[in-house]
C-alpha cells in the first residue's frame, strides 16, 4: 500500500527523487497518469513518514505540514502535542504488466487508513528560518511563505498514552491493506459511505466527528456504524475524551501491522490522488 504525493510546483522534491521498494516513483506516476505527471514534476511529500524515501540529513524525523483553513480547524480545536493523526486516502489497485504500471481493471477506489503520527511538537513557520531544523528545510511547507497558519507537526519517537505501555513507534505506515484499515463500506456505491466501529456513533450527547454534525449522516447498525462522510474534507477531529474507545482501537491497528518492516512491494493498493 503506497500513498502517492500530489503534484506541487513549489516543492524542491521531484518524483524521480522519491524511492519506494528500491524504485523511483517517477516512472510509476508517469505511467499511471499517462504522462500528465512526469518524473521531473515537483511532489508534495506530506506527511513524510518513511525514512528510506529520500536521502536524509542527521536529525531527520517524520513530519506533517498543514496550512490555511485546514490548519485553522486544527488550531481552533486545540490539536497539539500528544494528539494522534490517522492518515487516510483514496486508494485503488494497480498491476504491472509488460513493464508498465496500470490501474487494475474493474478495481474500485476506496478510502483506507495508511499511516499515523503522534504529535511531539508543533513548529510555526515564519518568515525567518528556524534554527536547529535545517534537516527539515526540504519539506514542501518550508517553501510556503506568507501564510500565518503554516505549521509543521513533528512526530513522537514512541507512542505515549496514559495506560498504554507498548513500545510502539510514534509514526509509521501500514504496508498492506486489510479490512480493519478500510473505511469505505464493502460493496458501497460511494467511496464516502464508511463502515465504522459501533462506538463511533454519536449518541448520549457526544460530539460527532467534526464536519459531520448532521445526524442524518449517521446510521446505527447492530454491529457497526455507517457514516456518509463529507465528500471533500480534511482534518476530521474526534475528541478522545468523549470517545475513550478510540485510542485502544487505534493502537490495536498499529500493533497489528506487518512486523517484518514498513516497505512492501508495489503490487497492492496505490493512492492515486494524494
Amino acid at each position: 500500500m503506497l500513498a502517492l504525493p500530489i503534484p506541487d510546483g513549489k516543492s524542491v522534491i521531484r518524483y524521480r527523487d522519491i524511492v519506494y521498494d528500491e524504485s523511483s516513483l517517477g516512472d510509476l506516476v508517469g505511467q499511471l497518469t499517462k504522462g500528465k505527471v512526469t518524473l521531473d514534476d515537483g511532489a508534495h511529500l506530506d506527511p513524510d513518514l518513511i525514512s528510506e524515501m529520500l536521502p536524509r540529513q542527521p536529525g531527520w524525523r517524520p513530519i506533517f505540514g498543514q496550512a490555511g483553513q485546514a490548519q485553522g480547524h486544527l488550531r481552533n480545536h486545540g490539536v497539539g502535542p500528544g494528539d494522534l493523526f490517522l492518515f487516510f486516502g483514496l486508494f485503488r489497485r494497480v498491476e504491472h504488466r509488460d513493464g508498465v504500471w496500470r490501474w487494475a481493471p474493474e478495481s474500485r477506489p476506496c478510502h483506507v487508513i495508511w499511516g499515523w503520527l503522534q504529535v511531539a511538537e508543533v513548529l510555526k513557520l515564519g518568515a525567518s528560518p528556524l534554527r536547529n531544523y535545517e534537516w527539515a528545510e526540504y519539506h514542501p511547507h518550508f517553501q510556503r511563505h506568507g501564510d500565518p497558519n503554516n505549521v509543521i507537526y513533528l512526530a513522537s519517537r514512541r507512542l505515549h498514552f496514559d495506560g498504554l505501555s507498548d513500545a510502539l513507534p510514534g509514526s509509521g505506515v501500514f504496508p498492506h491493506a486489510s479490512p480493519d484499515l478500510q473505511l469505505t463500506a464493502p460493496h458501497a456505491a460511494k467511496t464516502s459511505t464508511w463502515r465504522l466501529p459501533s462506538w463511533c456513533y454519536p449518541e448520549d450527547g457526544r460530539t460527532p466527528l467534526t464536519y459531520h454534525a448532521n445526524r442524518q449522516r449517521w446510521k446505527k447498525h447492530t454491529d457497526h456504524t455507517e457514516l456518509s462522510a463529507a465528500a471533500r474534507g480534511q482534518e476530521f477531529i474526534l475528541d478522545g475524551k468523549e470517545y475513550p474507545e478510540a485510542l485502544p482501537w487505534a493502537c490495536d491497528l498499529i500493533r497489528s501491522r506487518d512486523r517484518e518492516g514498513q516497505l512492501a512491494p508495489l503490487s497492492d493498493l496505490v493512492q492515486p490522488y494524494g
